[in-house]
């Protein structure tokens, strides 16, 4: 997230070049995650998982090993950039997949498991960009480059050593009766009809979806124009986002422990209530930074129950042999509007100004997140499936 477009840009000295190589990473990234459904049911999630991660250390290893060399032109860096995103997407999808094989092996309640993996996920994400600003500020990106090629090869090796138990789960029963011999688009087919099928499913890949786009907005463009016209710059920015990450990361703990005991239809609205429109509204109002930390306080807590809880509802609701195909279709279908995010923020700061923008994009995540109470079928939330409740 940081090494990349940083060597990219003191090596080129081009923002657009910088830009197309953030898209041709991002690009294959949500294709490969939709497409490689059928091929994770299929083999395994393990499996791909496992493949993906050491793939990607021998492509992003190459970056600094072609530079070295004096090797590495800019159409090499645009294809090893796509082949790396081409492997994160299944290899995150996989390891998506892999959550209910783990739940039964462990025996723990899945929003135990959702719970836990979006407070490591946020912490990791938190962490991670420090250490990544910090390495690439000391040693530069090219040895920044090194280190992340080496988090791929041990990510590999910890799941390989980790999760032999899992080794023959494919997360599938008797392949006759699935249609797992069946041709590669009629089990991509399968999936997708499942998905849109189920209408709570859709519903919220259709939410997550919109509120990933105004969540980018927000994070790449509203959030540094408002800390350039207050006059908070680059440190007002990363205060926010400091304080909110790690108030999810509490709630995200906190949710692992007892969302299995909360009504998760309930759950989800306050959480969105309150983590969604008001920190839009606070900076729209140019509220004291004490107020804006507060609110930031208070939504990144909530939204440390969100997660958990979609992902046990979807987890729960999807047949174990479609889990790698519906899963990753949803994943990529939630992060399919977010390359817009930035282009929105700018159009409407534009055409409006910034404290508007905020309003139209606070009102609209608030239309988003709350809309489910008007709808009777997002109560099915709190529904837990017998298999689920048995185990």
């Amino acid at each position: 997230m940081i090494a990349i477009p940083w060597f990219v840009l003191t090596t080129t000295d081009s923002p657009t070049l910088t830009g197309l190589v953030a898209f041709a990473e991002m690009a294959p990234l949500v294709v490969m995650k939709a497409l490689a459904g059928p091929l994770i049911d299929r083999i395994g999630a393990r499996r791909v998982a496992i493949g993906a991660d050491l793939g990607s250390f021998v492509v992003v290893g190459l970056v600094p090993l072609l530079h070295l060399f004096g090797a590495l032109t800019f159409p090499a860096l645009l294809g090893l950039v796509a082949v790396a995103g081409a492997l994160r997407g299944p290899g995150d999808g996989a390891k998506g997949a892999m959550v209910p094989a783990l739940v039964r092996h462990g025996g723990v309640p899945m929003e135990r498991a959702t719970g836990l993996s979006a407070a490591v996920e946020r912490t990791a994400s938190m962490v991670g960009t420090a250490f990544a600003g910090a390495l690439v500020a000391l040693a530069g990106p090219t040895t920044a480059l090194v280190v992340d090629a080496g988090s791929f090869l041990l990510s590999g090796l910890i799941l390989l050593a980790t999760t032999r138990a899992l080794a023959g789960d494919r997360i599938a029963g008797d392949p006759a009766a699935e249609g797992d011999d069946a041709p590669y688009l009629t089990r991509l087919r399968a999936g997708w009809d499942f998905l849109r099928q189920d209408k709570v499913l859709l519903g919220i890949c259709v939410m997550v979806a919109l509120t990933n786009l105004i969540d980018q907005a927000f994070t790449v463009v509203l959030v540094p124009v408002w800390a350039k016209e207050t006059g908070g710059g680059a440190a007002a920015i990363g205060l926010l986002f400091a304080v909110f990450s790690g108030a999810s990361i509490g709630g995200a703990v906190l949710a692992s422990a007892f969302a299995d005991r909360l009504p998760r239809y309930s759950t989800y609205l306050v959480a969105f209530l309150v983590g969604g429109a008001p920190r839009f509204l606070v900076l729209a109002f140019d509220a004291p930074l004490w107020a804006v930390l507060a609110v930031m306080v208070a939504g990144g807590f909530a939204s440390g129950f969100i997660n958990p809880v979609l992902g046990a509802v979807i987890f729960e609701r999807i047949p174990d042999h479609l889990v790698g195909r519906v899963s990753a279709l949803n994943t990529a279908l939630c992060w399919s509007l977010i390359p817009l995010g930035g282009v929105v923020g700018g159009l409407l700061i534009g055409g409006a100004g910034l404290s508007l923008a905020m309003l139209a994009c606070g009102a609209a995540y608030f239309a988003v997140t709350m809309l489910p109470a008007l709808q009777p079928r997002w109560r099915e939330l709190d529904e837990r499936p017998e298999r689920v409740l048995a185990a």
